[in-house]
């Protein structure tokens, strides 16, 4: 069998997996370690299964201190049904409007859906800037109460990331899409009504997402939702109302074992992804007149640094030279383009220096 070098993968989503849980990932395709059978024709009602999907419920719970009051739900159709299912279970038939941040191409999306189900009222918006910083606390209506807030914590088309929650009334609860920063630091679950997060960032590959919710929140589910789309189904069933992804699953199980037994924990995992990010960005600073980050200093992403060259020409010079040096995805995306490098959990430090060096070596050659 031909064996390939394997490319540095900096794709914005799907992004790269570890090398280890790629391995066993590779191997339960041919047959499991518990069970002789591959993991693609094992059934969603087997107990096999089943204990999959409690392990992985228990490891979350482990590693971001998720409370019992909280449901946890692996659901398909990424973050883009749960931009309609959060305003059909939590905004149909309230009273109060839902509050959404627009900082950029995803948290935007977000809010034309919730607009088919109710109100919802822009409380602050980046796009007369270009999106290139988020809101200070004195620019949110935290004195008002809404139905909800919700925002997305890393804007991957911008390179933009909290790193604090934005202000709103105490009973306003957040709910906040962090599919491309989740299980990539600590996070107080309990400042948060829901969270919600689809795989293919930082937990494995596309076809599945992670919600977790306050029980609380469910309360206010109107009736006569379509079964598909009441979180309360899916929860009832356990994960399982219909067919699941079961691979996509199995592999986000393994993802945080690694990330619990090979990393060592959230913390650990955050100080591994500000050290790449630091490292990047430092080769940035190096080369101001050359490399230009998007986003305001600090509100710069630790998961996606989008950045430009001086002309259209040498960023398109900058995409064909770095492939040919064994990087992949660090086009930007189609909406605003430029360029981005994602840095994922599995990205490892390794990547990142080779990275910076064919960046250094590029900005000298061209600058």
């Amino acid at each position: 069998m031909l064996t390939l070098k394997r490319l540095h993968n900096f794709s914005a989503g799907p992004g790269a997996v570890p090398d280890s849980v790629l391995a066993l990932a590779s191997q339960a395709l041919e047959c499991l370690p518990n069970i002789p059978l591959s993991i693609l024709g094992v059934s969603h009602r087997s107990r096999e299964f089943v204990a999959m999907v409690e392990e992985l419920e228990d490891n979350l719970r482990q590693l971001i201190g998720l409370p019992a009051d909280y449901e946890c739900v692996f659901l398909q159709g990424g973050g883009s049904l749960q931009f309609s299912m959060i305003p059909m279970n939590f905004l149909r038939g309230q009273a109060l409007p839902a509050a959404y941040i627009d900082s950029g191409y995803w948290s935007h999306k977000a809010i034309k859906e919730a607009r088919l189900e109710g109100t919802a009222e822009v409380v602050w918006s980046g796009e007369s800037d270009a999106y290139v910083r988020l809101p200070e606390d004195h620019e949110l209506p935290a004195d008002r109460d809404f139905s909800y807030l919700h925002y997305s914590s890393n804007e991957t088309v911008e390179g933009l990331q909290y790193f604090r929650e934005p202000a709103c009334s105490a009973a306003t609860p957040r709910i906040c899409d962090m599919s491309s920063d989740f299980l990539a630091r600590p996070i107080d679950v309990t400042r948060y009504g829901m969270i919600y997060a689809h795989a293919q960032k930082n937990l494995g590959p596309s076809g599945v997402s992670v919600c977790l919710i306050h029980k609380s929140l469910l309360e206010r589910c109107p009736e006569g939702l379509h079964s598909m789309l009441d979180y309360r189904k899916h929860i009832g069933m356990h994960s399982a109302y219909n067919t699941p992804p079961v691979f996509a699953i199995y592999v986000v199980l393994l993802v945080t074992r690694w990330l619990r037994n090979d990393i060592g924990g959230l913390a650990a995992m955050e100080q591994i992804n500000r050290r790449k990010a630091a490292l990047l960005y430092g080769t940035l600073a190096t080369h101001p007149e050359f490399y230009r980050c998007r986003a305001r200093l600090a509100d710069r992403s630790l998961m996606n640094v989008a950045f430009t060259l001086p002309t259209a020409a040498l960023e398109q010079q900058f995409v064909t030279e770095v492939e040919d040096a064994g990087f992949y995805g660090l086009g930007g995306h189609r909406s605003i383009g430029g360029l981005r490098a994602s840095l994922y959990n599995p990205v490892t430090e390794a990547s990142v220096t080779a990275l910076t060096e064919f960046m250094s070596d590029f900005a000298q050659r061209h600058g």
